[in-house]
């Protein structure tokens, strides 16, 4: 009998039969991942119903020696929570880790398990009067022990930050089996290294988080959502800078060229032009109020661009007039990636540089990458606020279906060679899972790989927790 069969019958005999799934028509669709760049097996998916369940199958695995892949909603985008396509792991989902144990309004905090799926969260949240500030296309699927062990961003880091400051406990099963209960919602505790943040962004590498407390907001009482014509993302900075200076109600500020506005309009049935004139970039400004006290967010957001608009930084703009026409505004923006993948292969980059940087790479990243690939078409937008740059480069007209996959060992390297010149980061909001790891490994010092891989180590001597992922630890190094 195998190592993993072994596991696989201790979980059932334990836990009942639904803990340890076998058939593989019901693993298949969790397989692959997201993009369907990366494929896997697996011979079972363990789908423990507790923390405690969770640290029992991390324990058995341990003594049986089997790596464990954890998986949530398996919305990554760069391989994080795809099994290794030798079979070597067997899948742990997080999912049936479903409750929400808690909402306090009063302490604007909620304490939720791992399988929590996104956008559940936020209608629990908005049932107490609250929110939770985190917003992602893939809000109906991915869930909240994924966008912590990714440190997920989306549209309002601008305002409240990535997942990082918005965890205010965690709660994890580590690699030895034993929990570590660190949900309590501390504002000081200075008792040496903070588990919690090593935790977050780690992918599952360092532990498999089963529960969270997370910051809560007050709920919107009033949002307005506008679009603006720019001549250059140089305007669109310094109409950010504007604004930031003027009010803190500002919550999204995307930044889209005339390209990829065009390719939505092309390829996405139902979407318009929100302006009826030509414009080399547009901006996507969401302003929110929180009650009947603030000045309306309409009210605002017009006060504020008529300077803009007579001193000719903004070249046109309009205000949703409804919710519905707030929605549409949001379609073009979130169905850009869907029309680029229309119009044909393409390579996309998630990436970061300085705030004050990114105008300037949007346009000489793709010159330089245009340049140096003729036949290709380069092209960048993103979240202007926070300098996430999404960096598409598509392929020359007429090229073969799996262009992408032969063409990525050349083009994403010098694209992110790019961003290491300009003092970005290869990874904005995505993490590094298995499609960046030799990347990061080449563009890091020696001192951060160092240390990553020491911490590892010294978390998962064995690397039995999501092996491959992140940071790479030789066979012969692993009980080291």
């Amino acid at each position: 009998m195998t190592a993993q069969q072994k596991v696989i019958d201790a979980v059932r005999a334990r836990f009942g039969p639904k803990a340890a799934l076998t058939d593989a028509d019901v693993i298949a669709p969790w397989l692959n991942d997201w993009r369907g760049r990366y494929h896997g097996a697996a011979a079972a998916i363990l789908q423990p119903d507790s923390t405690e369940a969770v640290a029992a199958m991390v324990t058995l695995a341990g003594q049986h020696g089997v790596a464990l892949v954890p998986q949530g909603g398996n919305t990554s985008m760069v391989g994080g929570a795809t099994p290794p396509a030798d079979g070597s792991a067997l899948i742990l989902s997080l999912r049936r880790l479903n409750r929400v144990r808690r909402i306090d309004a009063a302490a604007n905090l909620a304490e939720v398990e791992a399988g929590v799926i996104l956008a559940d969260l936020h209608d629990a949240a908005l049932a107490q009067g609250r929110r939770f500030p985190l917003t992602l296309g893939a809000k109906g699927s991915a869930t909240v022990g994924g966008l912590v062990s990714t440190n997920a961003g989306g549209t309002q880091v601008l305002r409240f930050g990535t997942m990082r400051g918005l965890v205010l406990g965690l709660e994890a099963v580590l690699a030895d089996g034993s929990i570590h209960g660190g949900l309590a919602a501390l504002k000081k505790d200075n008792r040496g290294y903070d588990l919690n943040q090593l935790l977050i962004g780690a992918e599952g590498t360092l532990g498999v988080v089963t529960a969270a407390s997370l910051k809560l907001v007050a709920a919107v009482h009033a949002r307005a959502v506008a679009w603006i014509g720019l001549a250059s993302p140089h305007a669109g900075l310094e109409l950010l800078q504007r604004l930031e200076a003027a009010t803190d109600t500002i919550e999204s500020f995307e930044i889209i060229p005339a390209r990829s506005l065009g390719a939505v309009l092309r390829h996405i049935p139902g979407t318009r032009a929100p302006l009826s004139g030509d414009h080399g970039w547009h901006v996507l400004i969401e302003a929110v109020a929180v009650s009947a006290e603030q000045e309306a967010p309409a009210q605002l957001i017009e006060r504020l661009l008529g300077p803009a608009l007579e001193s000719g930084l903004a070249e046109d703009a309009t205000i949703a007039a409804n919710e519905a026409q707030a929605e549409a505004f949001w379609k073009l923006r979130e169905s850009i990636s869907e029309a680029e993948r229309a119009s044909g292969p393409a390579l996309q980059h998630d990436i970061s540089v300085p705030v004050a940087a990114m105008p300037d790479f949007m346009i000489d990243g793709a010159k330089a990458v245009e340049t140096r690939f003729p036949g290709v078409s380069a092209g960048a937008f993103g979240h202007l606020g926070d300098g996430n740059v999404h960096f598409h480069v598509r392929a020359p007209a007429g090229s073969a279906a799996d262009w992408a996959k032969t063409h990525s060992d050349v083009i994403s390297p010098f694209v992110h060679d790019l961003v290491v010149a300009a003092g970005g980061s290869i990874s904005a909001e995505h993490g590094i899972g298995q499609m960046k790891r030799d990347e990061l490994a080449r563009l890091s010092s020696p001192a951060r790989m160092h240390a990553l891989a020491a911490i590892k180590r010294a978390f998962d001597p064995r690397n039995l927790l999501n092996p491959g992922k992140l940071v790479f630890l030789a066979p012969e190094r692993a009980d080291q």
